[in-house]
């Protein structure tokens, strides 16, 4: 998951470039960047980053992003076959040009492998989640027909049809 299966715009990857640079640390993609339900320019990008010292990457990242470290939320978040409650950080990025957003997802590294597991298993939907999924983000980016509110409940419904884990993370 340290390279996407959908390919990036160029801004997109020269940003990911000069960011693992920084971090010294490997991106993990995951979501729709991973799936056939990515839409260019449309859909943000989902990673996640691992480290035995977050508050390090955060520092790091607010920097490279030129954003206040505050910005970064804490939140707690439980994968359903697990017990382990994981503790972490997020922050949601818009390119100052408007041309990506990427959601950031700052982790411990004890959680790693919870992590990754708890994504892989949503890398591939079934087809009749699969295909409302692509025809539901047409009709929001593509054809602007969908309120914001009405697309992610949808978005909702549809991915916890097969995943009883697509849940909210709390924020702290």
């Amino acid at each position: 998951m340290e390279t996407t299966i959908n390919k990036m715009t160029l801004d997109e990857t020269l940003f990911f470039d000069r960011l693992n640079a920084i971090l010294e640390t490997p991106v993990y993609f995951f979501g729709s960047i991973q799936r056939p339900d990515y839409f260019p320019k449309h859909s943000d990008i989902d990673v996640d980053i691992f480290s035995f010292h977050e508050k390090s990457i955060i520092y790091k990242l607010s920097s490279f992003l030129s954003v206040d470290n505050s910005k970064f939320k804490r939140f707690v978040s439980r994968p359903n076959d697990s017990t382990d409650v994981m503790i972490g950080y997020k922050f949601m990025y818009k390119d100052p040009d408007d041309k990506f957003s990427v959601e950031f997802s700052i982790y411990n590294e004890k959680y790693k492998e919870s992590v990754l597991k708890d994504h892989r298993r949503k890398l591939v939907l079934p087809f009749y989640i699969l295909y409302p999924l692509i025809i539901l983000k047409f009709m929001y980016y593509k054809l602007q027909i969908l309120p914001t509110d009405t697309f992610r409940s949808c978005k909702k419904v549809l991915m916890g049809v097969t995943d009883d884990s697509y849940h909210s993370f709390v924020v702290l």
